[in-house]
């Protein structure tokens, strides 16, 4: 819950001359509700998409303070982020409302960012890989093959968000390795190659070399790091 309208124009003023020569990988921007009109209007011409943060699964209806699949494809949002680690921690995120979500920004022509991560208490608990399996099995739930593919998948763990904590690269590559051989189960072995699997969990310029070495991280969603043009170019750009 960052950066008002003018405060986004200023960020994209800023953001894409730095990363116009990044063609390695795909630049994704999220800003709020809010400020997506603005943003999309601010990266026309550049190689930037953006992405909502969240939507409902319904296209309209009584839900007040909600918004469709349709409202964020018309506004221009070509992503959606769905059941980030926040959304699951302060709003009830569960994985059958992430799964409903997920199918309805398929539907719409959205691609789904997938967010998956264990509790701090839970990975003490020694339950990571239960909690990612859930999680991972509830939320891609009677999706084809071809809906797979279309989807990326994200893991944050809980505990290094917000926090200053981040998963040492071994443990992260561990998670997005337990992560790929779910999806090799559940669809085949071809959609799991192709999977993208982001890590989420405090990237910083200065510890992003360390996770993007591990060949099983394929991107970062990148949190507090983001909100600086520089700093998020330098990830950008690493």
């Amino acid at each position: 819950m960052f950066k008002t309208q003018a405060e986004t124009r200023e960020f994209f003023a800023a953001l894409a001359p730095l990363v116009a020569a990044s063609t390695h990988c795909d630049i994704i921007v999220a800003p709020p509700f809010t400020a997506l009109a603005a943003a999309v209007e601010a990266a026309k011409g550049t190689a930037i998409s953006i992405s909502a943060q969240n939507m409902y699964w319904e296209s309209e209806g009584a839900f007040t303070g909600e918004v469709s699949p349709g409202m964020l494809v018309e506004a221009g949002c070509r992503a959606v982020i769905i059941a980030h680690s926040e959304r699951r921690q302060f709003f009830g995120e569960t994985d059958e409302r992430a799964n409903k979500k997920v199918k309805a920004a398929l539907a719409a022509g959205l691609t789904p960012i997938l967010c998956v991560g264990e509790t701090l208490a839970e990975r003490e608990a020694g339950k990571t890989e239960q909690v990612l399996d859930r999680q991972f099995k509830g939320g891609t739930a009677a999706l084809t093959g071809a809906e797979f593919s279309r989807i990326i998948l994200a893991y944050e763990p809980v505990w290094a968000i917000g926090t200053g904590r981040t998963a040492t690269p071994e443990m992260a590559a561990d998670a997005h390795r337990f992560l790929r051989q779910q999806a090799a189960a559940g669809f085949s072995p071809e959609r799991a190659a192709g999977l993208r699997i982001l890590y989420g969990g405090s990237v910083k310029p200065d510890n992003c070399k360390g996770l993007m070495a591990q060949i099983e991280i394929d991107g970062a969603l990148v949190g507090g790091a983001s909100l600086n043009p520089e700093a998020f170019a330098s990830i950008v750009n690493f």
